[in-house]
């Protein structure tokens, strides 16, 4: 206990150093009527570094990747014409927002294809994932509270569409993803796991389409279950497809037996297909693959992503 207790006073502390507001510098404004900010959010190409005040001692900070095509796209009453979507990608434990920008190359990705990207940074490296994990979860830090406000402040500036938003995560990230499809769904179009467990307790009262990415040979969240949830939890992680049949079966899908084309001979992924309301899932086992981000989930990603659009309200 005495342990646990002072993992929380850190997080405490380390909140309560953070100080200031959203915004950064955003340039000049640009061609067609694209101004330096929107909200306070810079509108110019490149990666800016932002604060979030989430109505608590000190503030989050997240990295927002726009790529040209967005700030060098038509605008239209200091908005783009046509919003984009938004990828939000969570890194895993003892990682930040930098190392998963960097891990996942999604930036090469959004300058391709004309997304946005925010990288948001967890507290003291870990998210609050519900069982999972380190000083998040025994802080109680309002993840999910923080990371509805992001989508809020971009989607509010008229910088996203509020349809296409996307929240993928790594490991401890990957359980955040989890997390925020059961507790926000309507704010979520799809979600992407990567090596990661449904640890939270779930019922978000509507479906939402997942890709889920796990290796066979993860030791630190195992394929069939096992290992320790926390370094205070002994229970172990349920096995992956427990996750794939709660999401399946949430959106009345079938078992997913429609292959997807993988870009690894060591992945199958199969789908279950879209079922009402454009939902589907589709689960991809990267045989002999350990606990790492494979090289085609991103771009496989985006495609599903790109593919599931949020439908009606």
């Amino acid at each position: 206990m005495r342990r646990i207790a002072l993992v929380a006073l850190a997080v405490t502390l380390a909140l309560a150093g953070c100080t200031g507001k959203t915004g950064g510098k955003g340039g000049e404004g640009g061609k067609d009527g694209r101004p330096a900010t929107a909200g306070g959010i810079p509108t110019s190409e490149g990666t800016h570094k932002q604060k979030l005040d989430v109505g608590t001692v000190g503030h989050r900070e997240y990295l927002l990747h726009v790529p040209s095509k967005v700030a060098d796209g038509k605008w239209r009453n200091g908005k783009p014409a046509d919003r984009p979507a938004l990828v939000i990608a969570l890194h895993g434990g003892l990682a930040t927002m930098s190392k998963m920008r960097d891990l996942t190359g999604f930036d090469r990705l959004s300058d391709e294809h004309g997304f946005l990207v925010a990288y948001p940074d967890g507290v003291m490296t870990t998210w609050n994932a519900g069982d999972c994990c380190g000083a998040a979860k025994v802080g109680n830090v309002d993840d999910v509270g923080f990371l509805g406000k992001l989508i809020d402040e971009l989607t509010g500036a008229g910088l996203a569409d509020p349809k296409r938003v996307y929240v993928t995560g790594f490991s401890n990230g990957a359980g955040m993803a989890y997390r925020m499809a059961c507790e926000k769904p309507g704010k979520v179009a799809a979600i992407g796991v990567v090596e990661g467990a449904l640890v939270t307790e779930c019922d978000p009262g509507r479906p939402v389409s997942a890709m889920i990415f796990h290796g066979t040979a993860d030791g630190n969240v195992p394929f069939n279950g096992g290992g320790n949830r926390d370094f205070n939890d002994r229970r172990p992680f349920p096995p992956v497809s427990d996750a794939v049949d709660f999401w399946r079966r949430l959106a009345g899908l079938p078992q997913p037996r429609e292959r997807v084309k993988a870009l690894s001979g060591d992945t199958r992924c199969e789908s279950t297909g879209k079922g009402a309301h454009g939902v589907a899932v589709t689960f991809c086992r990267i045989d002999g693959g350990r606990h790492a981000w494979p090289k085609e989930a991103s771009p496989m990603l985006w495609s599903f992503f790109a593919a599931h659009p949020r439908d009606g309200t």
